[in-house]
């Protein structure tokens, strides 16, 4: 595959979900209402290509994900991806868990943090975008199930089995994925896998808010806090306290660091501008 050198942000139309970009903040609405926005193997295509495309991509300082007419996603189409699947090889199938497990390897990639605006269903493969993202807000109406066991597969999908008791905790994540039920609203919230709950007509708004805060702050520097995140979880504590040395001192070597600085000295709010 050709690699990406840029990534036009404002003039991108992508085919399988809309996207906006708003004061440097990126946008996904996943657009197929009529069926709870559910995915096919081009869509899920198209969204590994776009979180790939956003390592290389300085006009979005941060993301939002979310879904149209009221409802997440409802994980992958019935009739587009799970009746095609029963006919295919092994290889074939191996093939199709690879290309949706490199969505979330994108997510966690890309540079940008990302948010999850979470209202109605959010099954599935759907439940995994909102847990692979690096914020969650849902709302009273939420419906968050990772329920492949209730089609015949393990919980181990996309990574769910490593991520979801990082946010949640083993024991409870454990009992989402053997029986494949609805974790409500409110256990969402307590449990930690919700940053908060909005009003369902203000969820969007209120995510892309949070998103935008985040765009005005130091990239390169939130960028490296997302990597640490990730990096270490399977670092050792003295391995991990190596690492963010080597990430802070970087950190230091930025204009926004110095920016910083020169703001503070002037008791000023600093503008962070990415370099």
């Amino acid at each position: 595959m050709t690699a990406i050198l840029q990534f036009d942000a404002a003039s991108y139309a992508p085919k399988y979900f809309n996207w906006d970009l708003e004061k440097r903040v990126g946008i996904v609405t996943l657009n197929r209402p009529e069926r709870k926005n559910p995915l096919t193997f081009d869509s899920y295509a198209e969204l590994r290509e776009l979180f790939r495309a956003l390592t290389v991509a300085p006009a979005v300082r941060a993301l939002v994900i979310t879904g149209a007419g009221g409802n997440f996603c409802s994980g992958g189409d019935v009739h587009e991806i799970i009746g095609p699947l029963t006919q295919r090889t092994a290889g074939g199938l191996l093939e199709f868990t690879r290309m949706t497990g490199d969505v979330v390897k994108a997510m966690r990639a890309c540079p940008q943090p990302i948010v999850a605006a979470v209202d109605g269903v959010c099954a599935g493969a759907g439940a995994i975008l909102a847990m692979a993202s690096d914020f969650r807000l849902g709302t009273s109406r939420a419906k968050t199930a990772f329920l492949f066991t209730r089609v015949g597969l393990a919980g181990c999908d996309m990574g769910a089995c490593s991520i979801l008791p990082r946010i949640i905790g083993q024991g409870r994540a454990a009992e989402l994925l053997y029986t494949g039920r609805s974790m409500s609203p409110e256990e969402g919230l307590s449990w930690g896998f919700f940053n908060r709950l909005a009003a369902p007509e203000s969820v969007l708004t209120e995510a892309t808010s949070l998103a935008a805060q985040i765009a005005q702050g130091p990239t390169f520097a939130h960028a490296m806090t997302k990597k640490m995140l990730h990096a270490e979880w399977h670092l050792a504590v003295d391995a991990a306290i190596d690492a963010e040395a080597e990430a802070q001192a970087a950190c230091m070597q930025t204009e926004d660091f110095r920016r910083a600085y020169r703001a503070f000295v002037a008791k000023q709010q600093p503008r962070f501008e990415g370099d």
